[in-house]
């Protein structure tokens, strides 16, 4: 792992796109049709590892989390997940967990250290029939804010390929260097995003 110093950036307010509401609810409807924000469940952990399984497998041959690891976060920090949900139907979602130090390192891959600031996002997948509809965007924009109400994060930190580095700077991540976590073959760029700016957001969340 790299000694060399982090500069974190000024926080910068995040503004949805338009017809995005702020705050993930954790029991009722959204104002879109049919449509669902809220925390995952144990119950959604199957339908979680069956989109998280398709979308990764074909691409990488791995999965970030194993099943019995996608239950393991549900049950520790269930508010550190989200999901999106069509007429009950699982389409997107991310999960979460905190760590306590600057840096990611393996051991973050598979644990929930709750006396820390940062919100390690470990996966983030759309179900194959809702892909390339902006999907992704308009749950990570939402995720973000629910982070933002939740006063003990101060900032959300992921690791992802190069490729997906630019995806990432649109919501405000900034690269820290190379990842210290390597999985099989590959090897990924830190990311984080200051999320202080949004500690005056809506509170309302799982």
């Amino acid at each position: 792992m790299s000694t060399k110093s982090v500069h974190y950036p000024r926080p910068v307010a995040l503004h949805l796109p338009p017809g995005i509401l702020a705050t993930p609810s954790c029991q009722r409807r959204h104002t879109l049709p049919a449509s669902e924000f809220r925390c995952l469940t144990q119950e959604d952990a199957s339908s979680v590892f069956e989109i998280e399984r398709e979308a990764f497998i074909s691409v990488s041959g791995m999965c970030p989390l194993h099943l019995d690891e996608i239950r393991n976060f549900l049950t520790l920090c269930p508010e550190l997940s989200l999901g999106w949900f069509q007429e009950g139907r699982l389409v997107a979602f991310i999960i979460g967990s905190l760590w306590d130090e600057e840096r990611l390192t393996q051991e973050s891959l598979t644990l929930h250290r709750p006396g820390g600031h940062m919100a390690h996002l470990h996966v983030l997948a759309v179900h194959r029939t809702f892909r390339q509809q902006g999907r992704g965007s308009s749950l990570l924009w939402r995720y973000l804010y629910h982070l933002g109400g939740q006063p003990a994060v101060h900032r959300a930190v992921l690791m992802c390929e190069d490729a997906l580095v630019p995806f990432y700077e649109r919501f405000g991540f900034h690269r820290v260097g190379p990842c210290s976590v390597t999985v099989g073959s590959l090897a990924f760029t830190e990311l984080q995003c200051s999320l202080r700016g949004h500690a005056s957001m809506s509170r309302n969340s799982c």
